[in-house]
């Protein structure tokens, strides 16, 4: 039915957060308005997009408004040790260590699911063999 989709999160500062989220994290900007809006690519079908606080947004970094879920292609401990290199702090660990919670600069919440460890025989699902 959806072959796609979106998540907004609102931030303090939208050149540190597009630092964190392209650099730190490693997705690609796709769009930047000015100060106004941002967009980031993630995988196939996600767009994030990257909005800066205003008197009419939700308060950035709010516990629980945004959770942003991204799984990952690699296995989680890779993925943790490297993001620990570029300064990002374990936020939390699942039990079956499948997934890990991280935050971005405004404490919003970032899980990183080890889509190898969901996958029958490491196979990830694309948006193509979904169908």
């Amino acid at each position: 039915m959806f072959s796609s989709g979106n998540v907004t999160v609102y931030l303090s500062n939208l050149d540190a957060a597009i630092r964190f989220y392209t650099e730190t994290l490693g997705l690609k900007l796709t769009n930047r308005f000015e100060n106004h809006f941002a967009t980031a690519e993630v995988g196939r079908s996600l767009v994030l997009g990257i909005h800066p606080r205003t008197p009419h947004t939700p308060v950035p970094g709010t516990k629980g408004s945004v959770t942003l879920g991204l799984m990952v292609d690699e296995p989680i401990d890779t993925v943790v040790t490297r993001l620990a290199q570029r300064g990002v702090r374990l936020n939390g660990r699942s039990e079956s260590a499948r997934s890990v919670d991280i935050e971005d600069l405004d404490g919003n919440v970032i899980t990183l699911w080890d889509a190898l460890a969901w996958m029958p025989e490491g196979e990830l699902v694309t948006a193509a063999s979904a169908r």
